[in-house]
């Protein structure tokens, strides 16, 4: 089997391929592409990584949140363009004669917009106030119509928060996510722009590399027509975050200040408690057990080799 990652490099992409390459079989290949590589809506750059058929993608390339509105028109290109240009190619394969290829896309919870509903579930109807948002659903609509078409397998998974992201800048209006267990542990005082009772989603990379993974093996008729899931995360508060880190470590007490801003409050420290993930978990996907699982996690990451 040969499998495409784009975004081969970010944070989600290196565990992804480090798990794709363990489980490779002798005549399986991971091919990449990152920032760097070529410009993944460029089409020449594309037909470059098709010159051999590709069997499955992990389409994970993107231009995030904070960044995205900072410059809409480079984020349209990576994050809209260059998913209909993959999708093209995918077509051009199958129209060749081909492999029917295996699209699994990295989408996002900010599919839904604020004010935010009391509930999500599986019926819950997207509505993006960020062009981050707009653009994961429209590459949502255009995967379940290229897929209604035969052109390609598709399947979305929408993530969370996904934690402990490293430090460093990569424009997402969320990170303070993972600076809450990041810093403190690591002996830092952080700032979170939102307060203790603000409400959020977190997943490790870990549980978001296996869902990854697990979706792609889902049968494509068990998905149906509407190919966007939402992966299970945890609900939890701020203070509860900083609760199960100061559990881990003693000395990581007191050093998160809280300076609530009001629009990244609204926008993505709102997430209701009250959630179902019904449908992914019936696929064979899961959410990790606790944050203090999140934070051992993450600490046990810091200590390998």
């Amino acid at each position: 089997m040969r499998t495409l990652v784009t975004g081969a490099g970010g944070f989600i992409g290196r565990a992804l391929v480090a798990r794709l390459h363990d489980a490779a079989d002798s005549d399986d290949e991971v091919r990449t592409t990152d920032v760097g590589d070529g410009d993944i809506a460029d089409p020449v750059h594309v037909a470059r990584l098709f010159a051999e058929p590709v069997d499955r993608v992990f389409h994970l390339a993107g231009v995030v949140s904070g960044a995205a509105e900072a410059d809409v028109v480079a984020a349209e290109r990576v994050n809209v363009a260059a998913t209909l240009e993959l999708l093209r190619q995918c077509r051009r394969q199958r129209d060749a004669g081909g492999p029917l290829v295996r699209f699994v896309y990295a989408s996002s919870i900010a599919v839904f917009g604020v004010p935010l509903p009391a509930r999500i579930g599986d019926d819950t109807e997207p509505a993006p106030t960020l062009s981050y948002g707009t653009h994961k659903r429209v590459c949502e609509l255009m995967l379940d119509d290229a897929s209604r078409r035969g052109d390609v397998d598709g399947r979305a998974l929408r993530l969370a928060g996904v934690v402990v992201r490293p430090r460093g800048p990569h424009g997402a209006r969320s990170a303070f996510n993972s600076d809450l267990i990041r810093e403190p542990l690591a002996g830092r005082d952080v700032v979170c722009p939102v307060g203790p009772q603000a409400t959020i989603w977190v997943v490790s990379r870990r549980a978001a590399v296996e869902s990854l993974l697990r979706l792609a093996d889902v049968d494509a008729a068990r998905l149906g027509t509407m190919r966007a899931v939402t992966a299970p995360a945890l609900a939890v508060s701020v203070a509860g975050v900083v609760a199960a880190v100061t559990r881990a470590a003693a000395s990581a007490a007191g050093r998160v200040r809280f300076d609530p801003q009001p629009h990244i409050e609204d926008q993505f420290g709102r997430w209701p408690l009250s959630c179902t993930f019904e449908r992914a978990r019936a696929l064979g996907l899961s959410a990790d057990d606790s944050l203090d699982a999140i934070v051992a996690d993450h600490l046990t990451t810091l200590e390998s080799p």
